[in-house]
């Protein structure tokens, strides 16, 4: 039997960014960190904020953008939970747009995706810490958004 995986839309972060800050530039590498700020976070399965303090690590060589993020969520119920998120992010990909019903996901030509990992002990948010997700994201009105999706 043969099983392609399958995507459930679980919630979407709507990360608060500052402008970014300049750390290094190496052989063909540029280093720079964007300190998020707050935010939000909506969806069937989450809904929350995102808190201050926490931000982007990007290294960029040539034209890839390789990005680490780390920052705390703090659901409805108070209960806080971290959040480490990597992913890639290049213009000029082979990839059309993307839809998840009316809400665009992608626009034509750019690759954003990232692989969010979170951890918390709390109870009713268990199913965070053990479920594989795929981040769609895109940069909107001064936030970057990240649709998440679990992996069936």
């Amino acid at each position: 039997m043969t099983a392609t995986p399958s995507l459930t839309h679980a919630f979407e972060i709507r990360a608060e960014i500052a402008p970014h800050l300049h750390i290094g530039h190496g052989d063909g590498e540029r280093t720079e960190f964007t300190p998020i700020t707050g935010g939000t976070v909506r969806g069937p399965r989450l809904n929350g904020t995102v808190l201050a303090g926490g931000g982007d690590w990007s290294n960029t060589r040539g034209t890839v953008c390789e990005l680490e993020a780390r920052y705390l969520l703090r659901a409805d119920d108070g209960t806080v939970i971290d959040i480490v998120n990597r992913g890639y992010y290049h213009e000029g990909a082979d990839s059309p747009d993307l839809y998840d019903g009316p809400v665009r996901l992608a626009e034509a030509g750019t690759y954003f995706r990232t692989a969010p990992v979170f951890r918390t002990d709390a109870p009713q948010h268990g199913w965070l810490a053990r479920t594989v997700f795929v981040g769609l994201a895109r940069e909107e009105d001064g936030h970057i958004v990240i649709r998440c999706y679990t992996v069936d």
